[in-house]
C-alpha cells in the first residue's frame, strides 16, 4: 500500500498537555462547614436554562475520572472536546499500527505475518473500544454503554463498504473498453458508464468471503426473529462460536492464499501458452487445421510438426519447443520460457522420454483443440475456427484479472534490522495508545449522549470509525489514484478484508462480552443494517470484476440510508 504519513509523537505530547489543561473541574476541601455554589441550585433550574448556556454549564453530579486521573467533564462542549482529542489519539494509534505492519510486510512478506497477524493488528484499535464498552462498571453500565461498541461495529462496517468504496471508485477511475477498464486511461470524465474501475478475481473471493461473514449475525438474531426469549444467550454462545471458527479459517485462508494466487496464475499462464500455440499454428498452416467435421487434418499437422522439427529426426526435443514458444512472443505476460516448455513436453511426451513424436504431437494437438471447443468462451461450430479466437481472447482475460503483478517494481529493503525495530516499535506504540485511551473515549461519548440526549449508537457510528479507520481509507483512496488494476485489487481487497474483520474478530470480541457479562442482545435494527450493507456490496462485488462510475452513487446512497433505517426502526418501530 501507499506509505502513509507518520505523525510526529512530539504532536501528541502536545495534544495530551492541552487536553491535561482544558478540561474542567474543581476541588472541594475536607472542610464541610464551606458551601461551594456552581450557579445552579436544582435540577429544574438547570433544565430552565437555554441550550447554549448548558453547553458551558456543569450538571451537578460530578464527573468521574477514568483511572482516578483521566480529564473528565460534564459539559456539553468538554465531552466534545474529549471525544476529538481521544478520537484523535486513537486515530494516531491506527496509524501507528498500519505503518508498522506495512514495514514488517516489506521484510517478511506474505503468509503468517501478512495473513494472519498483520489483519489481527488492523482491527486493533476497533476491538479494543468494543472490549472497553462491555466491560465498563457494572453490567448495567456496561449495557449502556456497549451500544458504543456496535455502534462502532456497524458505523465501520458501513462507512468502508460505502463512503470510501464510492470514493476509491470515483478517483480510480479510468475509460471502460470492452467491459474492462484500461490502466492509466482516463479521457472520459466522470461518464457514469464510461468510466470505472476493474479488479483481478481474487478480489471477487474476498467479496464472497466478506458476505459469508456475516453468517454469525444471522445466528445471534434467530431468538428475535422467532419472537423467542428462551434461547437468546445460547444463540449468542453458537453465534461466538461460528465467529470464532470462521475468524480461524479466514487467517487460514489468508496464510496459504498466496501459495494458492501462485498455482493459479501459473495454470492461466500454460492456457495463455496453449492458446497462443494453437493460434499461432492455424496461422502458419498451409491449409484447414481442422475439416469440416471439425477432425483434425493430419496433412497439414504433419507439415506444422516438420516445420518445428528443425533437424529432422521425426522427434521435437525442448530446445526445438523453446524456440516454437520464444518465437511466438508472449509478451503481454511475464513469461517464464523454461517453466513453459517443461509444462508443454508433459502434456505431449506420453512416453516420458524427452521427445515427442508426430503421433505424441497429433494427440497433444487433439486434446488442446477439445479444450478449445468446450471453453465457455466457445460460440462457433464444428467447421469453423473461430473458436480459436474465442479462447484465445478468454485465456488473455483469464490471465488479466488473475492480476500479474509484474508491473509492480518491488524495492529491496534498506537496513533491515532498523526497519524490524521501527516496525516492531511502531506496533507497541499503536497497541499501547489504543489500550490507554479506549476506555476514556468510550465514557467521553456516553457522558456526551448522556448530556445532550443523542443516542450514543449515532455518535459512535458517525464519529469513532472516522478514528480508528480513516488512516486505513486515506492510504486506500491514495492507493487507488495510481488507476491500475493492481492498484484497484488491492484497494478494493483490502476494504472487503477489513470488513470481514470487523464481522468476525469484533464481533467475537463482543459476543464473548454479551455472554460472558450475561447483557441483552438487542440490537435488531443494528444487526440488519450490517447484514444489508455487507450483502448488497458483497454480491455486488463477487458478480462483477469491472465497477463503473454509477456504481459508486449506490455506495455513497447506502451510507445515508443506513442511518434513516436504524432510527425509522428503532424510534418510530420500536425494535430495540
Amino acid at each position: 500500500m501507499a506509505r502513509k504519513h507518520k505523525p510526529s509523537i512530539s504532536l501528541t505530547l502536545f495534544i495530551c498537555l492541552i487536553l491535561c489543561g482544558i478540561a474542567c473541574g474543581r476541588f472541594i476541601g475536607d472542610d464541610g462547614s464551606d458551601l461551594v455554589s456552581d450557579g445552579v441550585h436544582s435540577q429544574q433550574e438547570q433544565q430552565r436554562l437555554s441550550p447554549v448556556i448548558r453547553m458551558f454549564s456543569a450538571a451537578e453530579e460530578t464527573c468521574e475520572q477514568t483511572y482516578g486521573f483521566m480529564p473528565c467533564t460534564t459539559t456539553i462542549l468538554g465531552n466534545l472536546f474529549l471525544i476529538v482529542v481521544y478520537g484523535y489519539l486513537m486515530f494516531l494509534a491506527a496509524t501507528f499500527l498500519s505503518s508498522g505492519s506495512e514495514l514488517l510486510l516489506e521484510i517478511l512478506g506474505p503468509g503468517l505475518i501478512g495473513g494472519l497477524f498483520l489483519p489481527i493488528l488492523g482491527a486493533l484499535p476497533d476491538a479494543m473500544l468494543i472490549l472497553v464498552s462491555g466491560l465498563s462498571g457494572s453490567a448495567e453500565t456496561a449495557q449502556s454503554q456497549v451500544s458504543v461498541g456496535i455502534g462502532l461495529l456497524a458505523g465501520s462496517t458501513v462507512m468502508l463498504l460505502t463512503v470510501i468504496w464510492g470514493a476509491c471508485v470515483t478517483v480510480g477511475k479510468c475509460d471502460i473498453e470492452n467491459h474492462v477498464a484500461k490502466d492509466l486511461q482516463d479521457t472520459k470524465g466522470f461518464s457514469l458508464t464510461g468510466s470505472g474501475v476493474s479488479t483481478d478475481i481474487w478480489t471477487c473471493y474476498a467479496a464472497i468471503i466478506m458476505a459469508v461473514s456475516v453468517l454469525p449475525f444471522l445466528v445471534v438474531q434467530l431468538p428475535q426473529m422467532l419472537n423467542s426469549n428462551s434461547g437468546r444467550h445460547l444463540a449468542v454462545l453458537i453465534a461466538l462460536i461460528v465467529s470464532v471458527a470462521l475468524l480461524i479459517s479466514y487467517c487460514l485462508y489468508q496464510v496459504f492464499q498466496p501459495w494458492i494466487q501462485r498455482r493459479r496464475l501459473a495454470f492461466a499462464k500454460h492456457k495463455r501458452v496453449i492458446s497462443g500455440i494453437l493460434k499461432h499454428l492455424k496461422m502458419r498452416a498451409l491449409g484447414r487445421l481442422c475439416n469440416d467435421d471439425g477432425t483434425i487434418n493430419m496433412e497439414v499437422l504433419e507439415k506444422l510438426f516438420n516445420t518445428i522439427d528443425e533437424n529432422k529426426d521425426g522427434c521435437l526435443s525442448s530446445s526445438e519447443l523453446r524456440a516454437l514458444v520464444i518465437g511466438i512472443r508472449f509478451e503481454e505476460i511475464n513469461l517464464d520460457e523454461n517453466d513453459a516448455v517443461e509444462k508443454v513436453m508433459k502434456d505431449f511426451d506420453t512416453s516420458r522420454d524427452s521427445l515427442i513424436s508426430f503421433d505424441e504431437f497429433s494427440y497433444g494437438i487433439s486434446r488442446w483443440l477439445d479444450e478449445a471447443k468446450g471453453s465457455r468462451a466457445s460460440q462457433a461450430g464444428p467447421g469453423t475456427m473461430k473458436y480459436l479466437e474465442d479462447f484465445h481472447e478468454q485465456t488473455k482475460r483469464e490471465h488479466y484479472f488473475l492480476g500479474e503483478q509484474s508491473d509492480e517494481i518491488v524495492e529491496g529493503v534498506d537496513n533491515p534490522r532498523w526497519t524490524t525495530i521501527k516496525a516492531v516499535l511502531l506496533l507497541l506504540l499503536g497497541t499501547v495508545i489504543a489500550a490507554v485511551f479506549a476506555d476514556p473515549l468510550v465514557d467521553a461519548v456516553d457522558n456526551f449522549s448522556s448530556a445532550t440526549s443523542i443516542p450514543s449508537f449515532f455518535i459512535s457510528f458517525i464519529a469513532l470509525p472516522l478514528a480508528t479507520n480513516s488512516s486505513e481509507a486515506v492510504s486506500a483512496i491514495i492507493f487507488a489514484t495510481r488507476k491500475k488494476l493492481r492498484s484497484a485489487s488491492l484497494t478494493f481487497s483490502e476494504l472487503y478484508g477489513a470488513v470481514t474483520m470487523n464481522n468476525v474478530l469484533c464481533l467475537s470480541v463482543f459476543l464473548a462480552l454479551v455472554y460472558a457479562r450475561g447483557l441483552t442482545w438487542d440490537f435488531s435494527s443494528e444487526v440488519l443494517v450490517i447484514l444489508i450493507v455487507c450483502i448488497v456490496m458483497g454480491i455486488f462485488g463477487s458478480l462483477r470484476t469491472t465497477f463503473p462510475l454509477w456504481t459508486s452513487l449506490i455506495a455513497f446512497l447506502l451510507y445515508p440510508f443506513s442511518l434513516a433505517l436504524v432510527y425509522v426502526l428503532d424510534y418510530v418501530f420500536g425494535w430495540s
